[in-house]
Parts: structure tokens; sequence; C-alpha cells
């Protein structure tokens, strides 16, 4: 089999770890092509020693490590506000970040993040450790939930709930949505696709879009019509079923970088 046969599955998934480690698409998708010219340009880098989706995540790793801007964490921010929310991601070491993503988002075992970051196992635990207690730290804010399955509404509630979060509303349809931000403002936004009266989640949320900024995760059970590398998509993803620390993960993750942006401008439609 060759490289590009044994790593075509795993791209979507690249890419969704690559926007989930960077912050958005972009740039996501511009490592993730990096590392596919470094593939091309030196097939040696493939280890076929370990399962090909870790033996490509090594490679994107290397890439990644190779700009010094990503080697180093970004100082906690001074004062009040949104500090809370900036300082759970921000005061982690680039490698702890790493090792968390791939374990809550990626669901790499402890030993395939050791294969994939060349650390042992004992390291990669204390790494995961580290990354639990200041992800934890992060600062509550306002969800809206749009998902029309009543027990996955529920556990997601909770879920958010169980972070410090409070959730404003629970919307079945892309109408009930539409009266709920009208209501009350959303910090976050955890939406599904398809919804109960066949309205669309994508919808919902490009009228949430069009009249303020917020983060947004989308949960399917289809994300592979999401991860196509065609523009735009979605930067946060969580596919159904799916595990309470993938959850929590992403959450983090969307209000670091939601946080660390500081755009102003409306969101593109997500399509």
């Amino acid at each position: 089999m060759s490289i590009a046969q044994a790593i075509a599955p795993h791209l979507p998934y690249l890419r969704r770890f690559a926007r989930a480690l960077s912050g958005t698409q972009q740039g996501g998708d511009s490592y993730a092509l990096a590392t596919l010219e470094a593939l091309v340009a030196d097939p040696s880098s493939f280890d076929e020693a370990v399962e090909p989706r870790v033996a490509l995540y090594r490679a994107f790793l290397k890439v990644w490590s190779s700009i010094p801007l990503n080697q180093v964490a970004e100082a906690p921010p001074v004062g009040n506000g949104n500090a809370g929310v900036r300082r759970s991601l921000e005061a982690l070491t680039p490698p702890a970040r790493v090792a968390f993503l791939l374990n809550c988002v990626e669901g790499f075992s402890t030993e395939q993040i050791g294969q994939a970051m060349e650390r042992t196992t004992e390291e990669v635990d204390d790494l995961i450790d580290d990354a639990g207690r200041e992800i934890a730290q992060q600062m509550a804010t306002d969800v809206l939930i749009i998902e029309d399955e009543p027990i996955i509404a529920m556990d997601l509630e909770a879920l958010v709930q169980g972070l410090g979060h409070s959730v404003i509303d629970v919307a079945r349809t892309r109408t009930e949505a539409a009266e709920a931000v009208s209501r009350r403002q959303p910090g976050l936004v955890l939406a599904d696709i398809q919804l109960a009266d066949g309205s669309s989640g994508v919808d919902a949320v490009n009228d949430i879009l069009s009249l303020f900024e917020v983060p947004v995760i989308f949960i399917t059970a289809y994300p592979e019509r999401f991860l196509t590398g065609q523009r735009p998509e979605p930067a946060f993803l969580i596919t159904k079923p799916f595990r309470t620390e993938t959850v929590k993960a992403v959450i983090s993750q969307a209000l670091f970088f939601d946080q660390k942006s500081h755009r102003t401008a409306p969101r593109a439609a997500i399509g």
C-alpha cells in the first residue's frame, strides 16, 4: 500500500486536529498541506513501523514543531474579565496542549500519543494531567444548545453546567434558536446539523453569526460532510456519538481561540 493510500482515510481528521490546534481553518489547513508536502519531498519520514494514522500525525507534529512560535507558551493576561478563559490554554506548554487534544479530541491512546510525540507514556500522562488542571480553570460563559434529540440535549446541558457554564436555552429548531438569541446573547453555541422540523442547524448558526460573533461547535454524526477542504468550514467539530472528554476539550479550545482572536467583524457564513 502506498503512503497516499495509507493516509487518505485519516486526512479529514488531521485537518480537524490541525484546526483545533491552530484555532482557524486557514491555519490548520496550511499546516496539514505542509505536512503532505513534506511527506512527498521525503517519503522516508513516514514511519511505517507504527499505525498509518500515528505516522501521519507524527509527521504533522514535526512540521508544527519546526515553527519556533509554536513552541512558546503565551503569558497569561493580567486583569479580570475574560482572563480566566484565555489563561486556561495560554498557560499550557505547547506539548501539554498537543497531548490533551490528541487524547480528548482525536481519541489517541497514551501509547499512540507517545509514538506521535516521540515521548514516553509517563511523559504523556504528565502532560495530559497538566493540561486538564489548567483547562478546568476556564471562565464560565452562557451557552446556547441547538439540538432536537432530548436525551442528547440533556447530556450536553448537564455536561456544560458541570463545567461551570450556564445554559440559556435548548433550541430544537432554527426558529427557536433565533428566538433564544433575541432574548439573550450566548457566549458559545453548540449546534446539531439536522433539527426537529427539518430545518438546518447550519442555517440557524448562520442566522446567529449574521447578528454577532460567537464561537460555534458543531455536533454531527457525519463529520466528513464538513471536512472536505472547501471553504468556509467550522473550526470546531464533534462527532456523534461523542465522548464527554471530547466535548470538554473542544469547548475550552473554542472559548480560548475566540478570546485570542480579538476579531470584530462578523464571522463568515458556514456552508
